[in-house]
C-alpha cells in the first residue's frame, strides 16, 4: 500500500478542524432557524442550524443543534446565549453530547 502524503494531510486538517456542535434547548415553537442563525452569528461563524421537527406533525419538537466552526466561537456563543430569552424562552445552550442507544426500540416488551 502506498502512503499518500497530501491525503493524510488532508485527514489531520479535517480532524483539526472538527465544527463544534450545540445543543440549544427550550425554543419557542416561533423561532426559526434564522433566528437561531442570527443569535449565535454574534459570536462566530455558524455553519448549520437545524430545529428538530416533530415526524407526524412537522411542527418543532423545542429544541435545535448549532454547528460552529471553533472550540473558542462555540463556547462564548454557550456562554453568552445560555440562559437568556429568545421569543419569549429562557434558552437552553450546551456543549451536545453524543446520541446514546436508548434501548427498547422495536415495539418489544417486557412485562
Amino acid at each position: 500500500m502506498r502512503f499518500d502524503s497530501t491525503h493524510r494531510f488532508g485527514q489531520l486538517h479535517q480532524e483539526k478542524h472538527k465544527l463544534k456542535r450545540i445543543y440549544v434547548g427550550n425554543l419557542s415553537f416561533d423561532t426559526t432557524e434564522e433566528g437561531l442563525e442570527a443569535a449565535f452569528a454574534a459570536y462566530g461563524t455558524v455553519r448549520s442550524v437545524s430545529i428538530i421537527q416533530d415526524r407526524q406533525t412537522g411542527r418543532s419538537r423545542g429544541f435545535a443543534f448549532v454547528e460552529m466552526d471553533s472550540d473558542p466561537e462555540a463556547d462564548a456563543a454557550i456562554s453568552g446565549l445560555n440562559g437568556t430569552e429568545l421569543d419569549s424562552r429562557t434558552l437552553t445552550v450546551n456543549e451536545a453530547r453524543p446520541r446514546t442507544d436508548r434501548g427498547g426500540r422495536g415495539g418489544e416488551r417486557r412485562w
